[in-house]
């Protein structure tokens, strides 16, 4: 597992290089959306619900929170989880993949894909629990370097359907809404944090708003440091999900900083930086 790195608030700090540094500078950008045309049909008349109750309580019993300077992370407790848990987790994978997606309104299908996303990441590392990073579960390869993105993980109407599915060939292309990559989660620290309920249907747009201004604000977001300002690599894998060039990004941005973060951007035209931490969201009591 890389060294740990010393953080300071965004107003009064440097930040040294440390995890984040793992990831070079010369890392490409996420592979374009290209829509899967099946997945594209939805049915605006369907009044049923699908219900994501029993995700939900699985994030509320194993996500804790862990201070650091200038924020709180969100982390998962995987080495907790019971065994009982980890067969509700695959019994709530395994429903979803029984649901006839596509002929759900809009906001089901939105939801659905986000939670089953998440759910399936936790699944896949817990299969392999302990591992420093979501990268330790090397099932395929592709454009995160290792990691179980490539895999076709989870069969939906007659389809096997993997995580770069979902996130590059589903979510992207249809929705096209920056503000999925806030509520999508690869288990990695650098990662905006799993909510710790569930995406529901009747809640997207506070959920979406809520979890876009977490991470903005979020140390791991951005901050200044000797040379300028870090941003988080997201801005730039996903440059294109938030318009044409940098001060598309750095208008998003602005959108969502409050304080001191907003203060700072308004001074700011670009970025000098960008890393990303790619050790595991697991939490881990403090000594002591």
């Amino acid at each position: 597992m890389p060294a740990s790195i010393t953080r300071r608030s965004l107003l009064t700090g440097m930040t040294l290089a440390g995890p984040l540094a793992a990831f070079p500078q010369t890392v490409q950008a996420a592979p374009n959306p290209e829509l899967w045309e099946h997945w594209n049909y939805y049915d605006p008349r369907t009044l049923a619900r699908i219900d994501h109750g029993d995700f939900g309580r699985l994030l509320q019993i194993y996500l804790k929170t862990q201070p650091i300077t200038g924020g709180v992370d969100s982390l998962f407790h995987y080495g907790a989880v019971t065994p009982g848990d980890r067969a509700a987790l695959d019994g709530y994978v395994a429903r979803l993949s029984d649901v006839p997606i596509t002929q759900y309104p809009r906001s089901e299908q939105l939801a659905y894909w986000v939670n089953l996303y998440n759910a399936l990441v936790l699944q896949q590392v817990l299969k392999v629990y302990p591992v420093a990073s979501v990268r330790d579960v090397d099932l395929s390869g592709a454009f995160f370097t290792g990691g179980p993105w490539a895999e076709k993980l989870v069969t939906v109407e007659h389809r096997a359907v993997s995580l770069n599915d979902i996130e590059h060939r589903i979510l992207r292309p249809i929705w096209r809404d920056p503000r999925l990559h806030y509520v999508l989660n690869c288990a990695a620290i650098g990662c905006p944090h799993l909510a710790a309920d569930a995406l529901d249907a009747r809640r997207l747009e506070d959920q979406l708003e809520s979890a876009a201004t977490a991470f903005v604000n979020h140390p791991r977001s951005l901050q200044m440091r000797f040379n300028g300002l870090r941003v988080s690599s997201i801005y730039v894998w996903y440059g294109r999900d938030f318009g044409y060039g940098r001060s598309a990004v750095l208008e998003h941005l602005r959108r969502y900083a409050r304080g001191a973060r907003a203060a700072l951007l308004t001074e700011l035209d670009d970025w000098a930086s960008h890393d990303y931490d790619w050790r595991l969201n697991d939490y881990a009591p403090l000594q002591g």
